[in-house]
């Protein structure tokens, strides 16, 4: 069962709507919630920076207005989480290193990490739509990541992507264990040119999550095109959580390698539980 749940806040809509899901799993599950906003001060105070001569003066005002707006957003966002969480409590982190550094350090002591998909978080740039440091918390990190889309939550059933591949094995695993398909309907769901191998898979894999006493139906398509697949299933369920892992090479694997899981992360219609 979940026991701890650190969620990035900033003002993104993505952003928002993690702080929400993350306080609505504090509540339901009992977990401690810790609410980080991170000040990326070796960006704000970059010593290394070359600076013109007589210009020292112009990025010294320019880092000290850059580190007041950071403190002002920082404020802002727990302000508005202490308003969101109501009677809910959390511990607030006020992290000062680079988003990526910053988040891996803090996961160490809890279960998973809930971020925007499209937070920004300190100066760190998002131009795509998709939060640069959630690839680096799935490659260097130790916990789950739950990628969370702009937008209110929303009902229905979990869809499980599922190949047969350790890191398929091991994120439903993680989804089992951490509690987070109690009381839903799940369904797991394979896709390979071999509709029997397809059948194979989603049935071992629903198999599984039936040991952990889950509700968890095989479906098997057909196709060599994953990709559509899953948002197509996602879409029509709808889902109200998508379970994936990340960085294989077949099948659905070949899903979740660099730009397609990028496009999964970004185009996805619902939150995403995705390991490494």
């Amino acid at each position: 069962m979940i026991r701890s749940i650190l969620v990035a806040l900033d003002d993104t809509a993505g952003a928002v709507a993690a702080r929400d899901l993350a306080l609505a799993l504090a509540r339901a599950t009992g977990a401690t919630l810790s609410a980080a906003t991170v000040l990326d001060w070796p960006h704000v105070k970059d010593a290394n920076e070359a600076v013109p001569p007589g210009a020292a003066a112009f990025k010294e005002r320019r880092d000290a207005a850059r580190a007041k707006r950071l403190e002002t957003e920082a404020e802002a966002a727990f302000s508005a989480c202490t308003q969101a969480a109501e009677e809910t409590p959390f511990t607030r982190l006020r992290l000062t290193d680079a988003p990526a550094p910053a988040l891996l350090a803090a996961s160490a002591t809890h279960d998973v990490i809930v971020i925007g998909r499209d937070s920004t978080l300190g100066l760190e740039q998002n131009d795509e739509g998709l939060a640069p440091v959630i690839e680096d918390l799935l490659r260097e990190g130790a916990r789950p990541l739950l990628v969370v889309p702009p937008g209110p939550a929303v009902g229905g059933d979990i869809l499980v992507a599922y190949d047969g591949s350790v890191p398929a094995m091991r994120t439903l695993q993680l989804f089992a264990l951490l509690g987070l398909g109690d009381g839903a309907a799940v369904r797991v769901l394979s896709v390979d040119d071999k509709p029997a191998e397809a059948r194979r898979l989603a049935e071992e894999g629903a198999a599984y999550l039936r040991h952990h006493g889950l509700a968890a139906e095989a479906v098997a398509v057909e196709g060599s095109h994953p990709l559509e697949a899953l948002l197509a299933e996602a879409t029509a369920m709808p889902a109200r959580m998508l379970v994936m892992g990340a960085y294989e090479h077949r099948g659905l694997r070949a899903l979740f390698t660099g730009s397609l899981t990028e496009r999964l992360l970004t185009a996805a219609p619902c939150p995403v539980f995705v390991t490494h």
